[in-house]
């Protein structure tokens, strides 16, 4: 198998992945998973696709992180390595990652904030007299 390259975004986050099979080791703009993503929630949320298919500790994986905060740069992880498993062998993992809901972009953004209001729906107080 060569190396697999997949997207995966969520709001502003963009995760570009290269996953090739090997020891486990997941590097984030060249720092370790666990010095990336401090907390144990964000390492699971990365690693879950991973995880729900059994396939922790058997792929190396690079990535490329870029914009966003950690929580969606969790999130897009999530995404690119669910959908390079799928890459991998579609009819074995995309049942699994399919039912936990791993393979659907989450297309939520930010609101706008709209001219006249302090900010995307909020309004300034209305005096009547």
């Amino acid at each position: 198998m060569e190396v697999v390259n997949t997207i995966g975004r969520r709001k502003a986050a963009v995760a570009r992945i290269y996953m090739t099979p090997g020891k486990g080791e997941i590097v984030i703009n060249e720092k370790p998973l666990e010095a990336y993503f401090t907390t144990g929630v964000l390492q699971y949320t990365a690693t879950q696709g991973l995880i729900v298919t059994n396939q922790l500790g058997k792929y190396d994986i690079k990535v490329n992180l870029d914009g966003g905060g950690v929580k969606g740069q969790a999130e897009a992880l999530r995404l690119a390595i669910s959908r390079a498993l799928c890459e991998i062998d579609n009819e074995t993992y995309r049942p699994a990652l399919k039912a936990s809901g791993l393979l659907t972009r989450d297309s939520r953004v930010v609101e706008r904030k709209k001219p006249g209001q302090p900010k995307a729906r909020k309004k300034f107080q209305f005096s009547k007299r």
